[in-house]
């Protein structure tokens, strides 16, 4: 199976490491941080709205539902942990074009 620095984890239980931009123009998937997949957020960093934007997007982006992508570390900071219920060959292939530069 193929490997991304981002994605760890077993069907049903996926970790997605990402590095948050909020207050963005548009949300969006730009790249790779480091080993993280790095998203753009529309929503501003107050009261946690950033974050739940965050989940939901990346829900959408993964086509899978809302309830199904949760925040499981990094409350106050860009980088995130996403714990995601979903196959990790879906999340791998939907990463696999933001593979990181040799």
């Amino acid at each position: 199976m193929a490997h991304h620095p981002a994605v760890s984890g077993k069907d049903g239980d996926v970790r997605l490491a990402v590095r948050a931009q909020p207050g963005a123009k548009v949300s969006q998937v730009i790249g790779m941080h480091g080993d993280r997949l790095r998203i753009a957020i529309h929503a501003p960093p107050v009261d946690g709205k950033a974050n739940a934007a965050l989940c939901a997007f990346v829900a959408e982006w993964l086509g899978v539902p809302k309830r199904a992508v949760t925040l499981g570390a990094g409350e106050s900071s860009r980088d995130k942990r996403l714990d995601v219920a979903a196959d990790l060959a879906l999340v791998l292939a939907r990463v696999a074009p933001f593979a990181a530069s040799p």
